[in-house]
């Protein structure tokens, strides 16, 4: 049987939200509410061969809102003013990889779209942006179902987020 190739199509949502705080107001609150992950911690698991049960109580302890940030380019506004584009702008990617271990299981092509990204800026009237792509667009992608259900369960959850940080939850992410 020779090997072949699938294409697999979906049409994003970007959920651009304007906020109506600064963006170093909101980008601390953000940071706040989604913590660094930190690697030494879940490394330690790894060395000792933990059950899995361990990630999980590690991950429900240190992700009070579902989600750790995994990388963040830090502010792309020096770099960019360089330019004339003075402009703040942070990008990160957002995760839980024990929700993440969820869709690997039935594709580990689902880490195509996991963690996902974020981006925090400036906005044009003095707030900030929040612009984050709705996850179960991506993850239906995939033509399996399970992540699919996964993903709307990742709508759900930033929309918990976006509850949390007291900005605005666009329609159909919380459905």
């Amino acid at each position: 049987m020779g090997r072949g190739w699938a294409e697999r199509g979906y049409h994003a949502r970007c959920l651009d939200i304007s906020i109506d705080r600064s963006f170093d107001d909101f980008r601390r609150h953000y940071e706040q509410a989604v913590p660094a992950y930190d690697a030494t911690a879940f490394n330690a698991l790894v060395a000792r061969n933990a059950p899995w049960d361990d990630v999980l109580a590690l991950m429900r302890d240190r992700a009070p809102h579902d989600f750790l940030i995994y990388w963040s380019s830090g502010d792309l506004r020096p770099m960019m003013n360089l330019a004339g584009d003075p402009t703040h702008c942070v990008e990160y990617l957002m995760g839980n990889h024990t929700t993440a271990e969820r869709m690997f299981r039935h594709d580990p092509a689902a880490m195509l779209y996991a963690p996902l990204r974020t981006l925090i800026c400036d906005g044009p009237d003095g707030g900030a942006r929040f612009i984050i792509e709705q996850p179960s667009r991506a993850f239906g992608s995939l033509g399996v179902d399970a992540i699919h259900e996964v993903g709307l369960e990742l709508d759900r959850e930033v929309a918990a987020l976006l509850t949390h940080l007291g900005v605005p939850v666009p329609a159909g992410l919380s459905d």
